[in-house]
């Protein structure tokens, strides 16, 4: 008698093979799902705890502006002017351009400004902003937050505010409070 597997036996083998694969495909995708959403979240949290340090060390008001220049982009850019009259050439759009900031900046002398600008960050493919606020970080390490009320903008509160980064149903938030605690949630 010769031993062995059967035609029979390789195919039952084959056809369980093929069930728990078609069953661990979905779970692995939202494994992968999870993976790049709690990436997202770090790399947001390190950009602002670098704002925040930058701000202290430089002794210049940072701000962490995010779906800049599109969805899903963020920058880090120092202000130009004071926190009470920033500067026209301060907006938005065009503080999001590294064709008008390059990063690095052409020069480091201290005068000219900017020179502590960061470059253009970039969520995870499919990961984007939910809620969320253009930030600000003074030399003192608090943060304020812009509420469309003019200049200065007010400190953040003790509870502070939550920037949100979102993958299909699955959320996750980083809060920053007015003291500077940046954490994820």
């Amino acid at each position: 008698m010769a031993a062995g597997f059967t035609l029979v036996d390789t195919l039952m083998t084959v056809t369980i093979f093929g069930i728990v694969a078609a069953i661990a495909v979905p779970a692995l995708r939202d494994v992968n799902d999870s993976i790049r959403l709690g990436q997202g979240a770090r790399e947001v949290e390190r950009e602002l705890q670098t704002a925040r340090l930058r701000a202290v060390s430089t002794n210049r008001p940072i701000r962490v502006r995010f779906n800049c220049p599109t969805a899903g982009e963020y920058r880090m850019v120092e202000l130009i002017g004071t926190p009470s009259a920033p500067a026209a050439a301060d907006a938005a759009l065009d503080r999001c351009s590294q064709q008008k900031y390059p990063y690095p900046p052409a020069d480091q002398n201290p005068i000219t400004v900017p020179n502590q600008d960061g470059p253009a960050r970039r969520l995870p493919v499919t990961v984007t902003f939910g809620a969320i606020k253009t930030l600000e970080f003074w030399p003192d390490g608090s943060v304020h937050a812009d509420t469309g009320g003019g200049s200065p903008w007010p400190v953040l509160t003790s509870t502070g505010t939550a920037i949100t980064v979102v993958k299909k149903t699955d959320t996750k938030s980083i809060t920053v409070n007015g003291l500077g605690k940046i954490q994820i949630q």
